[in-house]
């Protein structure tokens, strides 16, 4: 099984999948990561250097180009949704997991939004992007998890799990995409 982590920017998905990938014994691989090594730097900087349509090309491309394996734990940058092209392949190849916040405990955990790299920043500011993202990570979510301000990140892993479960009425270890 290869897991996708979606959600807005601060909502933990590198944080969760480090930990769900360790607890179920899968790789972790981190998009965001991968555009830094293509852009050579800071997201930001590629940002404001390139644009919002060149950055989140690069995630696209990004995304696209993952070698795709079983036992996988996936964690995008908050953007991905805005590529259909990266949404419809880990749609396909994937359990996608939105890990959903309210948007006051998100605005808490984001000091700086505007040295995150979050595409759509700064013509629309946080709430916007927000409320914008949010229908869309709806759109491609298979399962919904409330992560209620993270406070227990093993909960949120063991939420993940059962209702995975839950959703194929099976364990990972017998359930393969």
């Amino acid at each position: 099984m290869i897991i996708t982590l979606i959600g807005m920017a601060g909502v933990g998905k590198s944080t969760i999948g480090k930990l769900l990938a360790t607890h179920l014994g899968y790789s972790f691989v981190d998009v965001d990561d991968l555009i830094m090594q293509r852009i050579g730097g800071p997201l930001q900087d590629y940002l404001d250097e390139k644009g919002d349509s060149a950055f989140i090309k690069v995630e696209e491309d990004a995304i696209l180009d993952l070698d795709l394996r079983d036992k996988m734990v996936i964690s995008t940058g908050g953007s991905a949704i805005y590529s259909e092209a990266a949404m419809e392949i880990l749609s396909e190849k994937s359990l996608i997991i939105l890990l959903d916040d309210t948007f006051p405990n998100i605005r808490k955990r984001i000091s700086h939004p505007w040295k995150r790299g979050l595409v759509g920043f700064r013509e629309k500011g946080i709430k916007k992007l927000y409320l914008e993202r949010w229908q869309l990570y709806r759109k491609y979510a298979d399962i919904v998890v409330d992560i209620n301000g993270m406070a227990n990140k093993k909960k949120v892993v063991d939420d993940i799990v059962e209702k995975s479960k839950e959703l194929y009425n099976s364990t990972f270890d017998t359930f393969s995409l």
